[in-house]
Order: C-alpha cells, then structure tokens, then sequence
C-alpha cells in the first residue's frame, strides 16, 4: 500500500519539479525565478522524505532540514534585496 503512495507522490513531485524548471526559464522576473528555485528545492527535499518513507530510514533527514532552512533563509534575503532595490 505504501508503495502505491510513494508512486502517486513521485508523480505530482515530477509534475511540480516540471512546473518549476518552466517557470525558471521562463519566468520574467528574477522573483518569479527565485520562488521557484525555492518550490524545487522543496520537491527535492520531498522526493527524499519519500525516499526515507519506503525505505524506512532516516539517513537524509538532516540534509532536508537543512535544505529547508537554506531554502527559506535564501528567499528572504532575496526579496529583502530587491524590496530595497525597489524603494531606491
């Protein structure tokens, strides 16, 4: 049963990781392109957490709070940075 779970969940993080890397290359602002590089770092992060899941183990768990925390931390600064470029 788990197994079907862990299926449906790496298809929509496929989904998800596609939506993004278009939004990268595509987006037109560098917000847009920061969020999503954020949203994938996420999926990653996901993609891992599935991984422990199925395989019953915990040997990333520190990479994903880490990764998350970076994540978050980065999209901050980043739209710090440009709010303050904006009111210049």
């Amino acid at each position: 049963m788990i197994e079907i779970a862990v299926w449906i969940g790496g298809v929509m993080l496929a989904l998800g990781s596609i939506a993004c890397l278009w939004r990268v290359f595509k987006g037109p602002s560098i917000l847009d392109r920061v969020l999503a590089l954020d949203v994938m770092l996420l999926i990653i992060s996901s993609a891992l957490c599935l991984d422990m899941a199925l395989n019953r183990h915990t040997d990333y768990l520190l990479f994903t709070v880490v990764a998350c925390t970076l994540g978050f931390i980065g999209s901050v600064t980043v739209s710090r940075f440009v709010s303050d470029q904006r009111n210049a």
